[in-house]
């Protein structure tokens, strides 16, 4: 251990020598990166984390075809289609260790571009320069309102809901984007009373009064029947949303997860 804290103590002046930088600096609270070093120690991450894919894909293409797939999709995504499609998928290819992780899909477009996620599910408008997309589900936005909301009908424009106070989702979220950008389309104000940060929780708070939101069609359905609230759909155009899997490059993945994405793009048309 001290040979290796030797060694890389002498990498670390070498490197400071070479950039005219320094890399820590002594304060009254000890050893503390300078901004140089914080950048450093950024990009070093990044590199060990690829070589340690490297090793794991080595690895799975030795043991014919048994990997650790890591994936990164949205809530929308996670909470329609994703488990029944991964379940499927795992019952085909058993051998298969799957990493799942909930994010924005603009987290995940950058995750996969970094090498952290080898495949995300992201909603369309997300910006994917440098990326492989593959057209995934098609989910469709309702608005949900309580059971006694004087809104009547199967279906209402968006322009209609904005009459009535909003729960919303916190964060930038593709829902979030979409409605807000609507709105101002519409040059009508929408009014959020409340934000929360899941589906449950807006359901929730729909259900106590605090206002009418809008979510996944899916996503809805799983509350509905449990919660005294009703689900009506949005007549506009904009929301039915388009769902993309991306990659860096399809070729450079390892074969499970060629396999996963195969599985995934097959599945879009079910």
């Amino acid at each position: 251990a001290q040979c290796r804290w030797t060694c890389l103590c002498r990498r670390r002046v070498e490197l400071e020598q070479q950039c005219g930088l320094r890399l820590l600096e002594r304060t009254s609270r000890g050893v503390e990166l300078t901004a140089a070093g914080k950048a450093v120690l950024h990009r070093a991450r990044q590199i060990l984390n690829q070589v340690d894919q490297v090793h794991a894909d080595l690895a799975e293409h030795a043991s014919g075809g048994r990997g650790h797939v890591r994936i990164q999709a949205s809530a929308s995504a996670i909470s329609q289609f994703l488990p029944m499609d991964l379940a499927k998928f795992s019952a085909r290819v058993p051998q298969a260790a799957i990493a799942l992780e909930e994010r924005f899909s603009g987290e995940i477009a950058q995750a996969v571009r970094e090498g952290v996620a080898d495949i995300g599910i992201i909603m369309e408008g997300t910006p994917v320069q440098d990326l492989q997309c593959f057209d995934y589900k098609v989910d469709k936005l309702v608005a949900v309102i309580p059971r006694t909301h004087p809104v009547r009908g199967r279906s209402i424009v968006f322009s209609s809901l904005l009459d009535y106070e909003f729960v919303g989702l916190e964060g930038a979220t593709a829902i979030t984007r979409l409605l807000t950008d609507q709105a101002s389309v519409l040059k009508k104000p929408m009014r959020t009373r409340i934000q929360v940060h899941s589906f449950a929780a807006l359901c929730k708070m729909i259900e106590a009064g605090f206002g009418v939101g809008v979510l996944p069609e899916g996503a809805a359905r799983s509350f509905i029947a449990s919660m005294r609230l009703r689900m009506v759909r949005l007549a506009d155009e904009w929301a039915r949303r388009q769902m993309h899997i991306c990659v860096r490059d399809y070729a450079l993945l390892s074969p499970v997860s060629q396999k996963l994405v195969d599985h995934l793009r097959q599945g879009a048309s079910d």
